[in-house]
């Protein structure tokens, strides 16, 4: 059996376990997702303003090009360590999942579509082409360029159960089917990177299609399978574990000055779907893991830090979902932005304010009743995130918290949504961490 299920009642806390036998937090796992998305920002930001001849902004651009990949083998992780833990039908797995990710995929696709059909002078007012441009968007997640990533979650989501039973159906046998998928993601990759004629039935859809990362859902869900020992693993081999992540980060950078020696352009030269891309990844995701489990390990409760680290996993989900359109408002047009700022400051003066404008438009939604489609979490002015928050403080201070009986009736539930997107292990152990 999966070290991640079992509740060794040792009196001795692991890393996924408290002392009291408890699943605990993992503290690392909001580090990780708040490192990538920082990322996300940075790879979006730094694609809308950086000049075709930068090469030290094109070199970064490339190396950031991890985002996708290391989402969706956090995705894979968490959803196959929360259902290990808490196994429950699909029947009320699928419904909570599809509320937070697809309400705020057909939202955020309407708002973009809408946006764009408002400010075309030759489309606007043609409803029919409104609602065909919207339907296609939902078909195909094309809606915006980052709202795929929310298509191929989904994707994930449905097949839940098929990546369950492989895990259980090979155990004992992972080392060879982490072989055999990255041996497979290699191809596709050097496929879709070296051989474009053979993609060509995909018409443009790679990144739609959950088969263009097998390897990172499975590496994702087997790490989860092995919780234990891996975070474990990370933790006594963390100084091997980062200077690899350096040494890959310098292995990447040389492909890319690589290709372009060979005549492609800087940017095409550090696009995400190539093989260095797969292994550059994995580096990624163990390295900020890595990361993430020193600063767990660490993590003062109360703290202004833990606060900035809770405050920025709870918020992360809602800065990727509105991001672009503040690029999309600060770079429009005939930019007073790019006149006022030059190249390359423009670059790292948008990233602020787009994360500036990011988390104010996220923070006021999440004080709204449009906070599920628009957040994909629930309203903080909802009476049961008041009664949360209510017991949470009334427990940092040590005394016994008063609340209604259906609320009491349902305490053993999580206070925040488990949202595998963002990587969300609430309803696995935060309080029992604390």
């Amino acid at each position: 059996m999966s070290s991640a299920v079992t509740a060794p009642g040792t009196g001795e806390q692991t890393p996924t376990r408290t002392a009291e036998g408890k699943p605990r937090h993992l503290y690392e796992v909001d580090v990780l997702r708040i490192l990538t998305f920082a990322c996300v920002i940075g790879v979006h930001t730094t694609s809308h303003t950086v000049a075709t001849d930068d090469v030290p902004l094109n070199a970064l651009l490339g190396l950031l090009h991890f985002t996708r990949l290391v989402f969706f083998s956090l995705t894979a992780f968490v959803l196959v360590y929360s259902y290990t833990l808490r196994p429950r039908p699909m029947a009320q797995f699928w419904p909570k999942r599809f509320l937070l990710v697809g309400v705020p995929y057909l939202a955020w696709s309407f708002v973009y579509v809408a946006a764009s059909w408002l400010l075309s002078s030759t489309r606007r007012g043609d409803v029919p082409d409104l609602v065909r441009t919207y339907a296609e968007g939902i078909v195909t997640g094309v809606s915006w360029y980052h709202l795929y990533f929310l298509l191929v979650t989904m994707q994930v989501y449905l097949l839940l159960p098929v990546i369950v039973w492989l895990v259980r159906r090979t155990r004992g046998h992972h080392v060879t089917l982490l072989v055999v998928s990255l041996v497979v993601q290699l191809v596709v990759f050097a496929g879709y990177k070296y051989f474009p004629a053979s993609d060509a039935w995909l018409h443009g859809y790679q990144k739609q299609f959950f088969f263009s990362y097998v390897f990172f859902i499975v590496s994702g869900a087997i790490a989860a399978d092995h919780a234990d020992r891996f975070l474990r693993f990370i933790r006594v081999h963390r100084r091997a574990v980062l200077w690899g992540f350096a040494g890959v980060g310098v292995l990447t950078l040389g492909v890319w000055a690589l290709q372009v020696g060979l005549g492609q352009s800087l940017y095409a030269a550090g696009t995400p779907l190539q093989p260095i891309q797969a292994v550059w990844s994995g580096a990624v995701f163990v390295g900020f893991l890595a990361i993430g489990a020193r600063w767990a390990d660490r993590r003062r409760p109360g703290s202004p830090l833990a606060r900035f680290i809770d405050y920025g996993s709870d918020r992360s989900f809602g800065i990727f979902l509105s991001h672009p359109f503040m690029i999309w408002i600060l770079l429009y047009g005939d930019s007073w932005l790019e006149r006022v700022v030059p190249k390359p400051w423009l670059t790292l003066v948008t990233y602020l304010l787009v994360l500036v404008l990011s988390v104010a438009v996220t923070e006021l939604f999440r004080w709204t009743p449009l906070s599920v489609p628009l957040t994909g979490r629930p309203s903080l002015a909802s009476r049961g995130q008041r009664e949360a928050r209510a017991r949470k403080r009334a427990a940092a201070a040590g005394v016994p918290a008063v609340s209604p009986a259906p609320v009491l009736s349902h305490q053993a539930e999580p206070v925040e949504p488990d949202d595998a997107l963002v990587g969300e292990t609430d309803d696995v152990g935060r309080g029992s961490a604390r």
